[in-house]
């Protein structure tokens, strides 16, 4: 691959040369899926649980010629047949030796959906979309998966953002999944989600359609002296170097996110004369934060009066164990404990305010920093 002009990486996946770490995880994901089990993979956003999908994928198409590796992100899907064109504009076509065998295919499996077929001109690789009829979303998913069971592959199929299923207004989604998914012997899954409590309720609860259907999977936070290891790898390029103190008071400042320290390094890399101190470290927060500032006021905006002064008060304290607390409303003065309650509900389910196991955080950290210095 040719070589970065950044080597820190925001976006995407660039190989296994850019990549931080997460050696443990990465195998225990190969093993999971090379014998034969499906993952639930769970992670707040901006972790890295995308990336490590994709470094996965990558290792595993490295190595293993029978297999072959899907990801989708269905957070945009509003309902199955978004999520079911998704699959197909995915999945389809790429299981067959040439185009035109894939054609025959295709034709065979959804001839009487009418599907178009496109081939990208650069790759080779087709792109269908077929015509569903209104109630025959869930029989068109079921010949997705049948499509990939009578496949010669081993094929693993990685969905994000899983728990956008339960948003869909489609009865029964759920059971409808786990009913095709566990006939597929040579298919198997990796169900990521980034809304802990509605993962652990889908994949934990007894009730639910796939309890016990697959390996739990928590990820956490790079470790910080590998990341800083990493880290200065590229440093060293430019002939400069971050001293231990210098990256642990950036890894403090974003919480040790990946994406948050991602983008300061990005930009320090972009800045090769400047010594990396904590003051410079700062100055590049400053500049990205003060960057989104137009975003922060929309956000800020559409909120209630009782929203706001909530999430101030949550960035401000960094996190908040017991937003509840008698102590902690009084402080911040803010409105009565029911009031709170009601606003601090709405503020998770935007997104905006995370629950982790120490408490209660601002989900953004560059939207916290910015909140905190009001």
């Amino acid at each position: 691959m040719k070589q970065l002009n950044n080597p820190f990486i925001i976006y995407g996946y660039k190989g296994a040369d850019y990549f931080c770490d997460r050696q443990e995880e990465t195998q225990k994901l190969i093993d999971a899926l090379h014998n034969e089990r499906n993952v639930t993979l769970i992670a707040p956003r901006r972790v890295g649980k995308t990336g490590l999908i994709q470094h996965v994928f990558s290792k595993i198409s490295q190595t293993d010629s029978q297999a072959k590796c899907f990801y989708l992100d269905i957070f945009a899907t509003k309902n199955l047949e978004q999520l079911v064109q998704l699959m197909a504009r995915t999945i389809l076509g790429r299981l067959d030796s040439t185009p035109q065998a894939a054609l025959r295919r295709i034709q065979e499996f959804f001839g009487s959906l009418r599907p178009t077929v496109s081939f990208d001109q650069l790759t080779g690789l087709p792109s269908v979309s077929l015509d569903i009829r209104p109630t025959e979303e869930a029989q068109t998913l079921k010949r997705v998966f049948e499509y990939m069971h009578r496949s010669d592959y081993r094929c693993y199929v990685a969905i994000d953002e899983f728990q956008q299923i339960l948003s869909y207004n489609d009865k029964g989604i759920e059971a409808i999944l786990r009913s095709y998914i566990q006939f597929l012997p040579n298919v198997y899954f990796i169900f990521a989600g980034s809304m802990q409590h509605l993962m652990e309720e889908m994949f934990t609860s007894a009730n639910r359609p796939f309890f016990q259907s697959s390996q739990i999977m928590q990820l956490h936070n790079i470790d910080s002296t590998s990341y800083h290891a990493f880290a200065n790898r590229f440093f060293r390029q430019q002939n400069r170097e971050m001293t231990t103190d210098a990256f642990s008071h950036l890894y403090r400042r974003v919480d040790g996110i990946t994406w948050y320290a991602q983008s300061v390094l990005n930009r320090i890399y972009q800045y090769a004369d400047s010594g990396i101190t904590p003051d410079f470290i700062d100055h590049v927060i400053t500049e990205l934060v003060s960057e989104q500032e137009p975003v922060y006021q929309n956000y800020y905006a559409s909120l209630t009066e009782t929203q706001a002064g909530l999430i101030v008060a949550i960035a401000k304290e960094g996190v908040v164990a017991t937003p509840l607390a008698h102590q902690f409303i009084t402080h911040h003065q803010l409105k009565a404990t029911s009031s709170v309650r009601t606003a601090l509900k709405t503020l998770i389910d935007r997104q905006m305010v995370y629950d982790r196991p120490d408490g209660y955080v601002v989900y953004d950290r560059f939207f916290g920093l910015w909140l905190a210095r009001l």
